[in-house]
């Protein structure tokens, strides 16, 4: 008989783009639905998923009793609605949006599972994990993580699209070398603006061709400052054949959000991290700094991304054996990472438990 799976996200990228994977890796013997709220709506298929809108409001100490009562009322929505589907099981991504829900799985004493994909333990997760079975990290080595709940822990390989476990090899470009700027689903200003002079400078020494990832807003006057300069250059938002852009990428700079730096790493790309600064708990750093300490990527703080970079690209640019060797490490770390034994390791421990 199929478990009936709620599976709980929202916000950004950051948060689909999990859930979406964990669909993937259940959807065959389960019946699931996805919760989302109206920021992370945008990031699901609505022909694919079968979808549960509850736009959970973004908690604000000076909107704290409005708040309380809106978190009563879609936590007394989410009962109606778990009890009206007869869910079994539920499983969140994290944030906020998933605090309505989770309540709500409480009261009825549904089976709990929570995934953190950083290496920082998010408030939300933190204020759940005595209620949940088990929780799924990337290490042992999670920030803020209590002691006596490390029993809940489960250790698997960062959830990655099954297509990227298909295309695996990076493809080799022999004619430009090809950077590749992406700023996450929630775009990087600093990358648009203090990016695009450097990358001049570096294209008169270097033969190069820039793949870009902005704002909507930006492609027209990006495209025309590459074009005019005779830069060769794709700029885009978003498009749906994303992993053609990395799997023929030589170098990336980034933000620092686990699913980005889990993409790159499993198709050996390497990667400049820049962590946003402002991230919860400085957990982009804590994400980019597990790779460096494999000796996998460089990071770059953003105070100082408009000082460096044109250096550091120019630096790996005239030795390649740099991005050979963070290649090979990539690839290390990667060696037993398959969707088999991901799928294996997931669906076992719902079972186990």
């Amino acid at each position: 008989m199929k478990k009936k799976i709620l599976i709980s996200t929202g916000g950004s990228g950051g948060h689909v783009i999990p859930a979406t994977i964990l669909y993937e890796h259940l959807y065959e013997k389960n019946d699931i639905i996805i919760s989302t709220d109206n920021r992370g709506f945008k990031y699901l298929d609505k022909k694919i998923y079968k979808i549960f809108l509850i736009d959970t409001p973004k908690l604000n100490l000076l909107l704290l009793p409005l708040n309380f009562f809106k978190i009563l009322f879609l936590t007394i929505k989410s009962i109606f609605f778990l009890k009206k589907e007869k869910i079994n099981l539920l499983f969140s991504t994290g944030g906020y949006m998933s605090l309505p829900l989770i309540l709500a799985g409480k009261f009825l004493n549904l089976k709990i599972y929570l995934l953190e994909p950083n290496l920082v333990l998010g408030k939300a997760n933190k204020f759940f994990l005595s209620s949940c079975k088990k929780i799924f990290c990337y290490t042992k080595q999670i920030k803020n993580f209590p002691e006596k709940y490390t029993n809940k822990k489960v250790i698997t390989y960062p959830l990655v699209r099954n297509e990227f476990y298909k295309t695996k090899t990076r493809k080799i470009n022999n004619d430009k070398f090809r950077l590749l700027i992406v700023g996450g689903s929630q775009g990087a200003s600093i990358f648009d603006k203090n990016l695009k002079k450097s990358i001049l400078n570096i294209s008169k020494k270097f033969s190069i061709k820039v793949i870009q990832q902005t704002h909507l807003n930006n492609i027209f006057s990006l495209k025309e400052f590459y074009s005019k300069n005779n830069v060769e250059n794709d700029i885009f938002n978003y498009d749906k054949n994303f992993i053609d852009k990395v799997s023929g990428t030589d170098l990336c700079i980034t933000r620092a959000g686990a699913t980005t730096l889990a993409e790159l790493s499993i198709l050996n790309v390497p990667f400049i991290a820049v962590p946003l600064p402002n991230s919860k708990d400085n957990h982009q750093f804590e994400n980019a700094k597990f790779y460096l300490k494999n000796n996998a990527c460089w990071i770059l703080d953003q105070n100082l991304f408009e000082e460096k970079i044109e250096r550091l690209i120019e630096e790996i640019l005239s030795n390649k054996s740099n991005i050979n060797e963070k290649m090979q490490n990539l690839s290390n770390l990667n060696f037993q990472n398959t969707w088999l034994n991901v799928n294996q390791k997931i669906v076992n421990i719902l079972d186990e438990n």
